[in-house]
């Protein structure tokens, strides 16, 4: 399997496990100090994209002794960091999945522009292949359909966000079941639990999120 793993500025310390993708083939784009941070791992990002003003100068000049590949944008720009970077990753690295992290745990304005990212219309198609993660929850994504959630080890707790209003909202195979429910506005269905190890959802119209997450 393959993956582009994004690393955002947000501190290490609510970042997922990153050797849990050591069975993988993983390329790695840090965002601006995200690629500090991949540094002071010992990981070296194939890829760093940013304005990186929140980097002093001589932080910037270890980044670009050691980062062969830096995509550099001003300042004052119609897009973020994270918005240049997943258009690169969708660009130069197709079919693979792309997951998110460093985007939570710091400014809330960054990480709800990061969780609604995946629904600009330039990205929207591509949504299922986008995930984020931090050290306490996964974020997955999913157009109208019926989908198997498969749990993971560690996880306890499902929530079913509707990032848009939905039709005919169906939950199988967890605490609290659902059959057919309309939604109409953006809200979230929070703390429900798996039975087994897969759940079962299902709707017909709108937008989607899954977040698995644990206390």
């Amino acid at each position: 399997m393959t993956r582009i793993v994004i690393v955002g500025g947000a501190g290490s310390v609510n970042w997922p496990n990153l050797f849990a993708f050591k069975e993988e083939t993983v390329t790695w784009i840090g965002v601006d100090r995200g690629t500090l941070h991949l540094l002071e791992k010992g990981i070296i990002p194939h890829v760093a994209v940013g304005d990186f003003d929140s980097l002093s100068a001589e932080e910037f000049q270890q980044v670009s002794q050691i980062v062969s590949d830096i995509r550099t944008a001003p300042p004052e720009k119609d897009e973020t960091d994270t918005q240049l970077a997943l258009t690169i990753a969708l660009n130069e690295y197709p079919e693979q999945t792309i997951t998110l992290v460093g985007m939570t745990g710091g400014r809330l304005d960054h990480f709800l522009a990061n969780l609604w990212m995946p629904l600009e219309p330039r990205f929207r198609s591509f949504l299922e292949r986008i995930e984020m993660r931090d050290a306490q929850n996964t974020i997955t994504y999913f157009h109208p359909g019926r989908h198997v959630i498969e749990k993971e080890q560690d996880k306890k707790y499902l929530a079913f966000v509707c990032l848009t209003p939905v039709a005919k909202l169906t939950l199988e195979e967890v605490k609290y079941e659902l059959e057919e429910y309309d939604v109409s506005y953006p809200m979230s269905f929070a703390s429900n639990e798996f039975l087994s190890n897969k759940a079962t959802f299902s709707f017909e119209t709108g937008i989607m999120a899954v977040i698995q997450s644990k206390d």
